[in-house]
């Protein structure tokens, strides 16, 4: 009979106990159990709720415990649920009656409630961690290669040159607000549920707020139905995981273009790559394209999130063990994406010629051209119709805008001096470009420098 089974008079048919457990992907829970319970029944000693000489043995075989989950020497069946109940049904095998009291002032709904918000403490710190590796990566790659010059795009087409370092520091930006959300998600996961009960709290005279200094939470929950009722700190955590993949996949799509033959701009480590089943030449850019699909994953998850909690009344709903899959299989995915990308990214190799090559497009520098106009006090709408009309005369009669001469420029830039001429160059039109957060050599220098500290 299971453990809640004394107002049932049958066995739980066996289609339904397959149908709701849970142990199969809650056990990674364990460690976090047997952490809360020990904390649990310390206080519970220490408010004279049970013996101190049972609270110890409680801890001493929740120990044992861990250590035959750690050898693999724990049986884990069906009929026990969750990790949760496998542990106390250990502990009372072992214990008698007085392992049984470590479920008291205590319901399955607070107690998992805890674990899931240890658990994810300290995930939501691994994570954080392995985005910075993640950055470190890209501002070494900066730091290498960060000079050569390559055209930015807007609507997927030749905009204006940049640094190489320009581009990838541009990452290393979204991946720092991405920090800062899992950051700012973990202060309201750092909250202690425990002492909620099912609902309503406990009769039995608890401290709460010792349970929550012993386990290193900022404070408890303020309210018992909200405690266990709610996995909006869940729903957030996907929330900004689903961001930080977005920008993972939008890195994703640079490098496979990049790594095109219409590109070739970058190649990748061939550790990195696989080829195709059939075509022997092929090198495909599989951690990319994986990730960028992946992102799709981590994105499903959200959505079951959210939508598993949308229509729930209040408290506590079995609905809710449908939390744990998806926001495990979302933490999964992005620590393996973190496992991979980073030394990637490391071993990637540019292609300078290539990169120079395409941001020399002189029609590349127009902007450049309508900014002189701006410096002889051209109106910058008037300066932006004049350089307009001059690309569509050069299209028109066949030629490129560095090949022009000073009187055919003139025929719709009426202003232009001959030191328009010289504006076509990439290495100029980047090394001009030295405000605050461009792509200037030393601003770009700047930011290298302040990553560099900021990381360290």
């Amino acid at each position: 009979m299971a453990l809640w089974g004394g107002r049932f008079s049958s066995e739980t048919d066996k289609e339904l106990t397959e149908f709701s457990e849970s142990v199969s992907y809650d056990k990674r829970l364990y460690k976090y159990d047997v952490l809360g319970s020990k904390t649990h029944v310390a206080m519970l000693a220490a408010q004279g709720i049970i013996p101190k000489e049972t609270a110890e043995a409680i801890a001493v075989e929740l120990d044992v415990i861990e250590k035959r989950i750690d050898a693999g020497d724990f049986e884990l069946k069906a009929e026990l649920e969750d990790i949760h109940m496998h542990i106390e049904n250990a502990l009372i095998e072992k214990l008698g009656d007085e392992g049984a009291r470590v479920h008291s002032a205590r319901s399955r709904n607070d107690q998992v409630a805890l674990d899931i918000r240890l658990y994810l403490r300290d995930e939501i710190t691994n994570i954080a961690e392995g985005v910075k590796e993640f950055q470190q990566a890209l501002v070494d790659q900066a730091d290498r290669n960060g000079d050569a010059i390559l055209p930015g795009f807007t609507h997927l087409q030749h905009a204006q040159p940049v640094l190489f370092g320009h581009h990838l520091l541009a990452y290393v930006e979204m991946f720092a607000r991405d920090i800062e959300r899992l950051l700012d998600c973990r202060k309201r996961v750092n909250v202690m549920p425990l002492g909620s009960g099912a609902l309503a709290g406990t009769t039995l005279p608890i401290n709460r707020e010792m349970v929550c200094e012993s386990l290193k939470f900022e404070r408890v929950t303020r309210n018992s139905m909200d405690a266990v009722a709610d996995r909006d700190f869940a729903i957030e955590l996907l929330s900004a995981l689903s961001i930080f993949a977005m920008h993972v996949s939008r890195l994703s799509e640079d490098l496979i273009l990049w790594c095109s033959q219409e590109f070739s701009f970058v190649e990748l480590g061939d550790a990195f790559c696989t080829g195709s089943s059939l075509m022997p030449q092929k090198k495909n850019p599989d951690i990319a394209e994986l990730s960028r699909g992946k992102t799709a994953r981590v994105y499903g998850s959200l959505m079951s999130l959210l939508t598993l909690c949308k229509g729930l009344p209040l408290t506590y709903n079995r609905d809710m063990q449908e939390d744990k899959e998806p926001l495990f299989d979302a933490i999964d995915t992005v620590n393996k994406i973190l496992r991979v990308y980073p030394p990637m990214v490391a071993g990637l190799e540019i292609c300078r010629e290539n990169m120079f090559s395409a941001a020399s497009d002189p029609a590349l520098m127009a902007t450049d051209l309508a900014e002189e106009l701006v410096k002889l006090g051209v109106p910058f709408r008037t300066a932006h119709h004049r350089v307009g009309s001059f690309v569509k005369w050069c299209r028109d009669n066949g030629k490129a805008l560095d090949a022009a001469t000073l009187d055919e420029m003139r025929e719709t830039i009426p202003e232009a001096t001959p030191e328009f001429l010289d504006l076509f160059s990439p290495e100029s039109s980047v090394a001009k470009r030295e405000v605050t957060g461009a792509t200037g050599p030393k601003a770009v220098a700047d930011q290298i420098a302040f990553w560099k500290e900021k990381l360290t």
